[in-house]
């Protein structure tokens, strides 16, 4: 790496101004709407939709400021970088704050959520999810494979599957991931085949966090948690056979859990 002078510096400093202030705009505007939702509640939950979109776009900026660096200075800035994972947790925050961030529950415990968000369609539901996802993956790559925050990732990456599949209104969801007429029915079934791979994704994400890692009960029963969600979706959609095989596996990780726990092996 070549020695890094006042001038390349400089250089990143002018180059990044634009995003900075950019930024600091989109900040000023969530800190007057959460003041203003303090006051007076009305639409809260689009609001609070609308700030978590706009901490995705956050994030990519504080992204796109390490990327300047990379290309000046041929030097990470991980301070860019740990800001863009903070701004990406303040998203789901929000998004939770909507949808709640229970992993295992019935579909029945979110009515209530959905009904405050109902005139949201599922297409820009989805899209919103997919900017997350777009946004944590290359924040990922950013970090790289060695970062310290792997493991950090499993959490981000479990809560942000829970508050994609708490969004989706799976009451409606069921009925048309089975109606080809219906207005829905190419982004229900998108949504729900990205859910079952962000579902088994994260319960090997905790299996794996907790084997590798920390060996805590707590990892382990995360993992769990996204099996039985996974398999409540496949109910949802009839997908009977592929629910029995995860209502096994699931007792197998427990049997695996309790086993380890007698053991000593886990905390």
């Amino acid at each position: 790496m070549a020695k890094i002078t006042a001038e390349m510096r400089q250089q990143l400093a002018d180059a990044i101004v634009p995003y900075q202030e950019k930024i600091d705009g989109l900040l000023a505007d969530e800190k007057t709407t959460v003041n203003l939702l303090k006051r007076d509640h009305t639409d809260e939950s689009y609001k609070k939709l609308q700030l978590a979109e706009d901490m995705i776009f956050i994030a990519t900026l504080y992204m796109a400021q390490n990327s300047l660096s990379l290309k000046i200075l041929d030097a990470k800035n991980n301070d860019a970088l740990n800001e863009s994972r903070k701004t990406l947790y303040r998203a789901i925050i929000y998004l939770e704050d909507v949808v709640t961030n229970f992993v295992d529950v019935p579909y029945s415990d979110l009515t209530k959520n959905w009904e405050t968000i109902a005139d949201i369609p599922v297409s820009k539901r989805y899209l919103l999810i997919r900017k997350l996802g777009l946004a944590i993956k290359l924040l990922k790559d950013a970090f790289g494979e060695n970062s310290k925050w792997k493991w950090s990732f499993v959490e981000l990456e479990g809560r942000f599957t829970t508050v994609a599949k708490n969004l989706i209104d799976m009451k409606k969801g069921a009925k048309d991931y089975f109606e080809p007429s219906s207005d829905d029915y190419e982004t229900t079934v998108l949504y729900v085949r990205m859910l079952q791979r962000m579902l088994d994704g994260s319960a090997n994400g905790f299996r794996d966090k907790y084997e590798l890692s920390t060996r805590r009960l707590d990892d382990m029963r995360d993992a769990i948690k996204f099996l039985l969600a996974r398999h409540k979706l496949c109910l949802a959609i009839g997908d009977k056979n592929n629910a029995e095989e995860i209502k096994k596996k699931a007792v197998i990780w427990k049997d695996k859990m309790d086993a380890d726990q007698k053991a000593g092996l886990s905390s």
